[in-house]
């Protein structure tokens, strides 16, 4: 299954795409959005545009995005939560059906913790993956909200049989 992961931002928002059996994932791209647009609500038609495009060329089955939990201030966090509905409109324009995961849960299922460093997600990223070129922070957690996704798909998967 191909999915692609999702950490928005109004400002960057990293993705990542993987192809996973359940059992094994493989990278197959990933990047950040980096929005130029001065006022917000053009960040917000930059996003799904480039999140649009991704998924045309990449052709991901399922979408996992990264859920708000915090934010500086009530601004911030709406700011945050409309570049995450830009994100979740690019992917059903599509027709593509899309998980949300908390922050804390894509933690707890690449490090074993819910309250890792971002530092640590990216290593695990790194290593589940086998990327060894540098990324960003942004595209890391893109990658692991979509880690995160394969492995609770796969959990599901075994508890209802299947595989």
């Amino acid at each position: 299954m191909r999915i692609l992961g999702i950490d928005p931002g109004s400002r960057v928002t990293g993705y990542g795409v993987i192809d996973s059996d359940g059992r094994q994932s493989r990278h197959v791209a990933s990047g950040c959005v980096h929005t130029r647009s001065p006022d917000h609500p053009g960040r917000l038609g930059e996003i799904f545009r480039a999140l649009a495009a991704v998924i045309r060329e990449h052709g991901p089955q399922q979408v996992a995005v990264e859920q708000v939990f915090m934010a500086r201030n009530a601004g911030a966090a709406l700011k945050l939560g409309q570049a995450r509905g830009a994100a979740i409109v690019a992917a059903v324009s599509l027709d593509l059906p899309v998980f949300e995961y908390s922050p804390r849960s894509v933690k707890q299922a690449l490090v074993g913790k819910g309250g890792a460093e971002k530092e640590q997600v990216q290593y695990m990223v790194q290593l589940l993956l086998g990327v060894r070129e540098e990324m960003a922070l942004d595209q890391s957690d893109a990658l692991a909200v979509a880690l995160c996704h394969a492995h609770s798909q796969a959990l599901n998967a075994r508890l209802e049989g299947r595989r």
